[in-house]
């Protein structure tokens, strides 16, 4: 979960967001390299004293500033289209679960068992104890099997919402009248937070998400507790 002291992403519980930072991490080394190769050659001619006055073409020097932007940019480009296609890839899912998006909370739909359905709204204030997390704690929260490709249908009945959980890297608008439909695979236990990320209304910042990842054997036995 991240803190207001956190200024990294937030620990990766998906394969789809370690390849994410991996590919962060990528951009930035290059990045870095670019900024200090353009600052060292904008100091050298500040402070060197030579000086052409009749230079009128130089082909070597244009090839070069030509070919190293494009040759940079093909190094971005490939993983990064490689992740947008992992990302869109959708492979035999174990497990499907709808979300809809209200104002302001979230009701989930786990149809593939039985007709399961419950709301999820964040815990008020007055109502929270010790143990909670303020603004981001609900009062049904989303358990899903780790170790399972999971498909999840999103969708909205009024405005614009956008289910979100940063440690998964699972980001999909829920759009009025639409179904976007991504997966996920988590590979590890927790309980882990996000909020709706899309301007949605007065009280947008308050319908938070909360997902939590257990055993498959334990997943069984909640669905038949509801």
């Amino acid at each position: 979960m991240a803190t207001w002291l956190n200024f990294n992403s937030q620990d990766s519980i998906s394969p789809l967001m370690e390849q994410l930072t991996f590919f962060h991490d990528h951009t930035l080394m290059i990045l870095a390299i670019i900024v200090t190769m353009v600052t060292y050659i904008m100091i050298s001619m500040m402070v060197n004293k030579y000086i052409n006055r009749y230079l009128l073409e130089g082909q070597t020097i244009e090839l070069i500033w030509t070919m190293a932007p494009a040759m940079t940019l093909i190094f971005i480009a490939l993983p990064s289209l490689q992740l947008l296609y992992l990302m869109d890839e959708i492979n035999s899912p174990e497990i499907t679960i709808k979300s809809i998006g209200h104002q302001w909370f979230w009701s989930y739909e786990l149809s593939d068992f039985k007709e399961i359905e419950f709301d999820s709204y964040m815990i008020p204030e007055n109502e929270q104890t010790n143990s909670s997390f303020r603004l981001l704690d609900v009062d049904n929260r989303l358990a899903l099997p780790y170790n399972a490709m999971t498909r999840m249908i999103v969708s909205s009945t009024d405005v614009i919402h956008s289910w979100t959980i940063p440690s998964a890297g699972v980001k999909i608008d829920a759009t009025p009248g639409r179904l976007n439909q991504t997966t996920f695979y988590i590979n590890r236990s927790g309980i882990h937070f996000g909020q709706c990320s899309e301007i949605c209304g007065t009280n947008h910042s308050f319908m938070p998400i909360v997902v939590e990842s257990i055993s498959p054997k334990h997943f069984i036995q909640w669905v038949k507790s509801l």
